[in-house]
């Protein structure tokens, strides 16, 4: 069994039944293994929830990366609405929720610090740069708690409103 299979199943558990749910041996069972192949790549519930928060930074990484634009500040931005947009925000924030410990999120905090800094002395104008990012947190934490707030065509004209804001 592979380690992204098992991520999977827990994430998988995590979305239908919640943190509680959240054991090694219903892993092991969602993802159709044993508990020892489990227990191979992650040996406690900790690690595993570790492993998620780690693979979804990594993902919203590789987003913003395939992005295309010419500043940091507009890949953050479409790769934010693009998440916004598929739906991956409650594998975030199921994650993210079942941690219940502020050592599993330091790569998440870790990861945000970078992503609000990462870039802005080469951006035209760095004020406006981090005032978009913010918006984009808040834009993520919104639509995190009610995703059907907005439909594809206000977030065009939101997305479009703050792209005016960025220079170039």
């Amino acid at each position: 069994m592979r380690r992204e299979e098992l991520l999977d199943a827990a994430e998988d558990l995590l979305c239908d039944q919640g943190s509680a749910a959240l054991t090694l041996t219903a892993v092991a069972e969602r993802a159709g293994c044993s508990k020892g192949g489990l227990l191979y790549h992650f040996n406690t519930k900790e690690a595993l929830i570790k492993g998620m928060v780690e693979r979804l930074i990594e993902e919203f990484d590789e987003l913003i990366a395939a992005q295309g634009q010419e500043t940091y500040t507009k890949n953050y931005l479409a790769a934010t609405f693009a998440a916004v947009q598929s739906g991956r925000l409650r594998r975030w924030a199921v994650v993210t929720g079942a941690s219940g410990n502020l050592y599993l999120l330091t790569p998440l905090r870790e990861a945000m610090a970078r992503w609000h800094r990462e870039g802005l002395d080469h951006e035209p104008d760095p004020g406006a740069a981090q005032i978009v990012r913010l918006a984009c947190e808040g834009l993520w934490d919104v639509a995190t708690h009610d995703p059907g707030l907005y439909d594809d065509e206000r977030y065009a004209e939101l997305k479009r409103r703050l792209l005016a804001l960025l220079p170039g």
